[in-house]
């Protein structure tokens, strides 16, 4: 332990010795350790952001939506298919035996919306009773919709917690009214504020937005107006039974739809748990890119450390010869430049983890990209580039070891 100690401050002062060229052998770890943690640190947010859009959605969830379609082009789909309807969902409960819940929405168009304290601009949905089980959301006070709600068309709402802000600025918008367009509803309830960084995820709205109005579905579709050939209702969700496959409950519902659709292709099937698939191979491909990016900046600094320890070498010949002949062995010299070696490596690799920080922190910063700390980045990034200082340095130590020390005394 005590040579080793030794070996190590002679290390430090031999490389503090030549600053720069010290400095400039480090840049190639730095920056590859930098950017080991800066992009396993991407990765993690990103999987941990798709992970949390992802349960919004319900992973175990088939979502159906209305498509869009031209004026015209629709003209001639209502003639097959009356798009999107609560039928549709009465149809799959009935044929799937695999789907345990349900939930319908729809969408209302605004034309006035205000409390008697401010405007808003907030979207209003009509949606039914399980809804908000199945988008994960939860009340922080109040109540949710009752069935009886649905029945008798009450003129209740549930407000998001950025849309309760906007319409009652001072808060208790509980049983405090709202007029939607010509119709005044009642809050009974108020949603817990989901922290979600996106609306949607790969193209698909995650619903529960931070500053929805959500309205019982039939009082929704009772007391609003509607364009003559929208659907009667825009989306609706399907949960499965634990241990279906999502995407074989997808296929079977397709043949359905196409049945009762007359092959019209008015609507979109959205797996949730095929998107978080996508998402983890578009992942694991950027992981692998970035790796061999980062690999490729470690070994160019290995090949540097590997260069420098070669020309210490030849500039400590004497140094060397001198050593071998008070009594230094062959493994004292090969040790002292392991160690010297491995004491580049180590601080590049100090320096890196700062770099990495300070790269995923800028990242997250100004591209808008979350990312997620995670020490097993850090413990990765430095063991590799402390396997390079060694691998890359053994040959020098070899080398320097296996010197002549009369030849090396003898050297200019």
């Amino acid at each position: 332990m005590n040579n080793f100690q030794e070996s190590f401050f002679e290390a430090l002062e031999q490389l503090w010795h030549h600053k720069l060229r010290t400095f400039l052998t480090l840049l190639g770890m730095i920056f590859g350790v930098g950017a080991v943690i800066a992009m396993i640190s991407v990765g993690e947010g990103a999987e941990k952001e798709a992970l949390q859009l992802i349960d919004s959605m319900g992973v175990r969830n088939v979502i159906v939506q209305e498509k869009k379609v031209e004026n015209e082009r629709l003209k001639e789909v209502r003639k097959h298919s009356i798009g999107l309807s609560l039928d549709d969902v009465k149809a799959s409960l009935e044929t799937l035996p695999f789907v345990t819940n349900y939930a319908s929405e729809k969408e209302v168009e605004i034309h006035t919306l205000f409390s008697r304290y401010a405007n808003g601009d907030n979207k209003v949905l009509g949606v039914t009773t399980s809804f908000f089980e199945l988008s994960r959301l939860k009340l922080s006070a109040g109540r949710w919709f009752e069935q009886n709600d649905q029945l008798t068309y009450n003129q209740v709402a549930v407000l998001a917690q950025g849309a309760a802000n906007e319409l009652f600025p001072q808060g208790n918008a509980i049983g405090q009214a709202v007029k939607i367009n010509h119709l005044w509803v009642t809050v009974v309830g108020v949603l817990e504020d989901k922290l979600l960084s996106k609306d949607s995820f790969e193209g698909v709205s995650l619903g529960g937005e931070a500053s929805h109005i959500y309205l019982p579905l039939q009082t929704t579709l009772k007391r609003f107006g509607f364009k003559a050939l929208s659907s009667e209702i825009d989306r609706f969700k399907l949960e499965l039974e634990k241990g279906i496959a999502p995407q074989l409950a997808a296929v079977a519902l397709s043949h359905l739809l196409e049945r009762r659709h007359g092959a019209e292709d008015d609507y979109e099937i959205t797996v949730p748990a095929a998107l978080l698939k996508q998402h983890k191979e578009t992942q694991r491909i950027f992981n692998i890119i970035m790796s061999c990016v980062a690999g490729i900046s470690l070994l160019v600094g290995g090949i540097g450390i590997m260069n420098i320890m070669l020309a210490t070498v030849l500039e400590r010949t004497k140094e060397i010869g001198l050593l071998r002949a008070i009594g230094a062995t062959q493994s004292d010299i090969k040790n002292q430049f392991i160690i010297e070696s491995f004491t580049i490596s180590a601080l590049g690799g100090l320096l890196g983890i700062v770099l990495g920080f300070i790269l995923a922190t800028v990242i997250s910063t100004f591209a808008g990209w979350p990312v997620g700390w995670s020490f097993s980045a850090v413990l990765i990034s430095v063991g590799f580039c402390a396997l390079i200082g060694l691998v890359f340095g053994l040959y020098p130590a070899i080398k320097a070891s296996k010197l002549d020390p009369i030849v090396a005394l003898q050297r200019d």
